[in-house]
């Protein structure tokens, strides 16, 4: 179930390119706010890309200019080498977000066939890649539960088994994890780099927690307060992360440089 980097013309093209982008809500009226601006940015094909500020600085925002739910006011935004809305029309990317948001009257394994079902699947082809996505998120044995009889972490892996279904390119995640406790955080960021490490689809990922993105990350894109720019890209090169990353030297190393791109400090 690994994605496989997109190519054009014999080249592997980024997974998504931002250039020069501005996003202004509501231009030439009293209530004008300019959510980012300048904003260029490139992520490559695998990669695992969190995006880091203070609140209102439009990490969300960007997050859903890549996804084509709203329109750059000024800049480019493509995704596999594609306009970012001609790549939402090929169900390129995916998204999961704070709450699950899954359907209470169907049992796990119909949540996940959703999308599948939409898109015209086959009954059996959808049973088949539901089991699949359930064995990859470990929750097989859940597959007959409905979500109120799952804690909040198994209902997140329903959402990520879900998003994954049709195999997109590109997973967006929008602080995925922030309602859930300390110990449930700490477990989903785990699983969430195992389920990466099998399929090595390219993750955008937004947080607020300086040391999630350490965890997690292979890069790191600090932004500044409102509007927004990239105030640093960190390269979060930690290798393989276990339960021992959090107490290496170089993960708390990398911890500082955040909070100090996150101050200004340079």
């Amino acid at each position: 179930m690994s994605s496989q980097p997109e190519t054009l013309n014999n080249e592997t093209v980024n997974a998504v390119e931002i250039t020069d982008v501005s996003k202004i809500f509501n231009p030439g009226r009293h209530n004008e706010v300019k959510a980012l601006e300048g904003i260029d940015l490139r992520i490559g094909q695998g990669d695992f890309v969190t995006l880091i500020g203070p609140s209102g600085c439009g990490k969300s925002t960007l997050l859903r200019l890549v996804a084509s739910l709203i329109d750059a006011s000024e800049g480019t935004v493509t995704v596999n080498g594609k306009a970012a809305d001609r790549a939402r029309l090929d169900r390129d990317y995916s998204m999961v977000f704070q709450r699950a948001g899954l359907f209470d009257w169907r049992n796990v394994a119909r949540n996940i066939e959703l999308p599948l079902e939409l898109m015209g699947w086959k009954a059996a082809e959808r049973r088949r890649r539901s089991a699949e996505m359930l064995e990859l998120v470990k929750l097989s044995e859940f597959a007959r539960h409905h979500p109120a009889e799952l804690s909040g972490g198994m209902q997140q892996r329903v959402a990520i088994a879900r998003a994954m279904s049709f195999d997109p390119k590109l997973l967006l995640m929008d602080e995925p994890f922030g309602a859930l406790d300390e110990m449930t955080r700490e477990h989903m960021q785990n699983e969430l780099l195992r389920i990466w490490s099998e399929t090595r689809i390219t993750v955008v990922f937004v947080t607020h927690s300086i040391p999630e993105a350490v965890f997690l990350s292979t890069k790191i894109v600090v932004m500044s307060p409102r509007p927004g720019r990239i105030a640093a890209v960190i390269d979060n090169d930690l290798g393989a992360r276990s339960e021992t990353t959090r107490d290496d030297p170089a993960f708390f190393t990398n911890v500082t440089a955040v909070r100090n791109a996150l101050r200004g400090d340079h």
